[in-house]
């Protein structure tokens, strides 16, 4: 069909089309420089609270003995500082945003910048977990290098002090090396958390290990043994419990950064417009004023 004969447009309608259309592209410039700042932050209090020991999960025999409070207190902490993280990008993106139509709507600058808020988001989330992919993988290339698969075992980090009092001996040939017989038994002491726990058939086998690595008496060994055993079920039950925290910790923390940067990025907008804030805003901002007038 012609479009000939059709009547012009109105030129107000193209460029209120345009101005709608244009506040909704992403600029990346803003986006970029938020996730960058909000990486950086991340780390830093990430790396500040691990120094002080806040941290949700430990590889150290030590961290076993914490207390859920601390457990509990490391996971607000990571929550609160993905909020802060998060918040600073996505007010960095807001008010670093260039908006398409300055006399627009004022709801479709909003969305446009909540949306920016929300990119800055997705690439610090993806930039993050590359950084900890990365940190990981570099950890365990330098822990595993030179050990054959067959000496080493998943349980050497949790169960090592367990292990260590396992083959624990008066007496022993400096040139002696439990190795393969370490990996051995923390593959099966790992079974202790299983349904049906640790079979009697490998409680035998690890006394006689004892016995024969150690020189102990059968009865000692025996006592030994059961004790190890009932102390890698504890360890394996709280790892596990800081496991569960942890992965509550992170998926809380995400969610919320994601709000986070989305109120943040629609507040850098206001500032950056001249805007008065949105109505929580100012009522949170007008009680810190009386606050600060009360003090001394």
């Amino acid at each position: 069909m012609s479009m000939e004969g059709l009547p012009p447009a109105p030129r107000a309608d193209v460029e209120a089309y345009r101005a709608d259309r244009g506040s909704r592209y992403l600029q990346w410039s803003p986006i970029l420089l938020g996730a960058f700042a909000a990486t950086a932050l991340s780390f830093v209090m990430v790396t500040f609270g691990a120094s002080v020991g806040l941290g949700v999960t430990s590889a150290a025999p030590t961290w076993r003995d914490a207390s859920a409070a601390l457990w509990i207190l490391s996971g607000i902490y990571l929550i609160l500082q993905a909020i802060l993280s998060f918040g600073l990008g996505g007010y960095i993106a807001g008010w670093v945003r260039t908006p398409a139509a300055p006399g627009g709507p004022v709801e479709h600058t909003e969305q446009a910048d909540g949306l920016h808020g929300l990119a800055v988001w997705a690439l610090a989330v993806v930039m993050g977990a590359v950084l900890a992919t990365l940190l990981g993988a570099a950890t365990l290339s330098r822990t595993s290098s030179g050990v054959t698969s067959a000496r080493t075992s998943a349980a050497e980090p949790l169960l090592s002090y367990e292990l260590d009092r396992l083959y624990r001996a008066g007496r022993r040939a400096p040139t002696v090396d439990l190795s393969s017989e370490r990996a051995e038994a923390g593959r099966i002491l790992l079974t202790t958390s299983s349904h049906d726990g640790l079979s009697a058939d490998d409680r035998t086998y690890l006394i006689q290990q004892v016995v024969g690595t150690t020189g102990l008496a059968p009865a000692d060994a025996e006592r030994r043994v059961d004790t190890v055993i009932a102390n890698a079920k504890t360890a394996i039950a709280r790892s596990r419990r800081s496991t569960i925290i942890l992965a509550f910790s992170v998926a809380t923390a995400v969610l919320l950064g994601a709000i986070a940067a989305w109120a943040a990025a629609c507040a850098g907008g206001r500032h950056r417009d001249g805007a008065p804030l949105p109505e929580w805003m100012a009522h949170s901002n007008a009680l810190d004023r009386r606050r600060t007038a009360v003090l001394p």
